[in-house]
């Protein structure tokens, strides 16, 4: 209380705290719609209607009070915030489909898609094409990302969704080769051959470049290393179904903008009662002293009352939250003790899965509230055979105090009167385990062409011919980065020198790029994938190399085969935060 507050009103200062948010605002001026997502939703009155079917069907719960005049202004306001300007066909229309209209059963959620949809780009080269041949094994479903269909026709799965793009080019990144995508696996790179020529099977260049004279080929390293995969990942937070670290679903910018849905009061002025509420904006209630969100109202038990709620518009569309794990809420308590309601229906009286919060007074709190500890909820009763919530399905939020908290059970922390709640921010934060989502392939010695002190005659040719080579290794790292900061879970992984040898050598692990050598393909495709379902294997960079020597060819017999390998131990050892750029003690060269 006695916050400094900004009322989003051009009315009377009344109306800030006993009116509708949607009263706030003459018609002709454009309420706030949220700068993240676009509402529009959702609730018919509360009362109960005897046709309805059997297990949307419950009594009216009634809070005890006296009786003051009901203010039919404010429900019709309630309405026209939600569905628009009011409209009595609108109205009956909407009851009569309540009382008949079956609710949809779900099937449940999208939470373990089997696998769901991998896009890899760079699918024809020669860890690309394996890592599909592994992601098919395992029964993963595959969108190859490539720039000649016919190649990739020619060497992959007939089952295998192709599409053609030039990642140098971000136009030709269509939106629909996104849309549906879970986890990404970024193999391509620009092409560096022999500059007297290659052979039609490539011989020289499986070779390595070690046994060659080589140049790039085609597009720089800075157009299809870097500038491609900034592309790519412009197009992966606008369309794919990646997870970042967490969602915010609202939040303040520092203006004292609200970013989010656009709130409205939903009140038991929809039951007759008297209590009222609003969404404001406190322009130094914040944590830090800046703006802050701030649900703020007074209940009364008047009328057979006793609650005051906001609600958003329905999310349009609505959101998939299928990859996270529940909602996180930043707020300052004043003691008392909310619900948090989520509908996974457009539905204007639809089924709401619900979770009761605690808070303390005067202090700021992180709530956390699971998926899994939603109760179906209609009309505060708990819903019996109710479908399972669907988190990839979510329509609208609603925060509420109430005197009840469901099936007549009271409120504990109850008490008519004023109440205030500071919001910072409401998010979707990851379910755990946490696996990566991007898995980068990238190279050993990125770092190395800078590092003070290093004697460049005993690198890899690659790290020797840095310069010549147009800074490959120089915009690998700086690719490294993008994924690193893209806030999305990530493994990046920098195989030695690559060779055609079969999977199976004996495996060294190392970070901090410093180890030479070499390690196979095909080796290198199933860590790609192994990766991809490790928890342990989130947000790490790694080398990686076979400990056989590059003058001793490696076989195994086809008759006897060595045993799938689990990486999990090497994945396990593995530490945050080394990249090898710590022997950098100067900033990276500008080219």
């Amino acid at each position: 209380m006695g916050l400094p507050v900004v009322s989003l009103s051009s009315c009377h200062a009344q109306l800030a705290l006993s009116s509708n948010f949607v009263a706030c605002f003459p018609v002709s001026v454009p309420r706030y719609s949220g700068l993240c997502f676009t509402p529009a939703s959702s609730r018919l009155p509360t009362s109960t209607f005897s046709s309805r079917p059997s297990h949307f069907r419950t009594p009216l719960i009634r809070a005890e009070g006296g009786r003051q005049p009901w203010d039919i202004g404010r429900f019709i306001q309630t309405l026209y915030f939600f569905n628009g300007p009011p409209s009595i066909s609108k109205f009956v229309s909407s009851v009569m489909q309540s009382m008949v209209k079956e609710k949809e059963e779900s099937g449940g959620s999208n939470n373990g898609r089997d696998g769901g949809l991998v896009l890899v780009t760079g699918a024809t080269g020669g860890v690309g094409k394996r890592v599909v041949d592994e992601l098919r094994k395992n029964g993963v479903q595959v969108r190859a990302l490539v720039r000649s269909v016919e190649k990739a026709q020619n060497l992959l799965n007939s089952d295998v969704d192709i599409v053609a793009a030039d990642i140098t080019q971000s136009a030709t990144l269509l939106p629909e080769y996104f849309e549906g995508v879970t986890s990404v696996v970024v193999a391509h790179s620009c092409i560096v051959g022999p500059k007297e020529g290659d052979t039609a099977e490539r011989q020289k260049y499986y070779q390595g470049i070690k046994f060659f004279d080589p140049e790039v080929k085609g597009d720089t390293p800075e157009a299809v290393e870097y500038r491609g995969l900034q592309n790519v990942l412009a197009k992966i937070k606008q369309y794919a179904s990646l997870p970042s670290e967490s969602r915010v679903l609202f939040c303040m910018s520092p203006n004292g903008v609200p970013i989010g849905p656009a709130w409205g009061a939903l009140d038991d002025v929809v039951m007759g009662g008297v209590s009222a509420s609003s969404f404001q904006v406190s322009a130094t209630g914040g944590e830090d002293g800046g703006p802050v969100g701030l649900f703020k109202g007074y209940v009364s038990t008047d009328n057979n009352g006793g609650f005051a709620s906001i609600r958003s518009r329905n999310f349009e569309p609505v959101l998939d939250l299928s990859a996270y794990g529940g909602f996180e809420f930043r707020l300052k308590g004043d003691g008392h003790r909310f619900k948090f309601i989520v509908r996974t229906s457009t539905d204007w009286d639809a089924l709401g899965y619900t979770s009761g919060f605690d808070t303390v007074k005067g202090e700021w709190q992180t709530i956390r509230i699971p998926f899994s500890s939603l109760v179906p909820v209609f009309r505060a009763r708990t819903v019996k055979n109710a479908p399972p919530f669907d988190s990839s399905k979510i329509a609208s939020l609603q925060l509420l105090f109430s005197k009840f908290e469901y099936d007549e059970k009271l409120n504990p922390k109850f008490e008519a009167g004023p109440f205030e709640l500071p919001i910072a921010s409401i998010k979707a934060y990851l379910k755990e385990p946490v696996t990566p989502r991007i898995v980068h392939l990238s190279s050993a010695g990125v770092t190395r062409p800078d590092r003070p002190g290093l004697d460049l005659s005993k690198q890899p040719p690659a790290v020797r011919m840095n310069k010549e080579l147009g800074y490959i290794l120089t915009y690998k790292l700086k690719a490294e980065d993008l994924v690193r900061e893209s806030g999305i879970p990530y493994t990046v992984i920098r195989p030695c020198a690559l060779t055609e040898e079969p999977a199976g050598a004996e495996l060294q692990f190392d970070q901090g790029d410093n180890i030479t050598g070499k390690i196979s393909r095909a080796e290198v495709a199933r860590i790609i994938v192994a990766s991809m379902s490790s928890p342990a294997a989130r947000d790490k960079t790694f080398e990686v190399k076979s400990t056989v020597p590059f003058s001793q060819p490696f076989t195994v017999d086809p008759a006897n085969p060595p045993p799938v390998r689990d990486y999990e131990p090497f994945f396990s050892k593995l530490k945050t935060g080394i990249t090898g750029k710590e022997a950098l003690n100067q900033a990276e060269v500008a080219v």
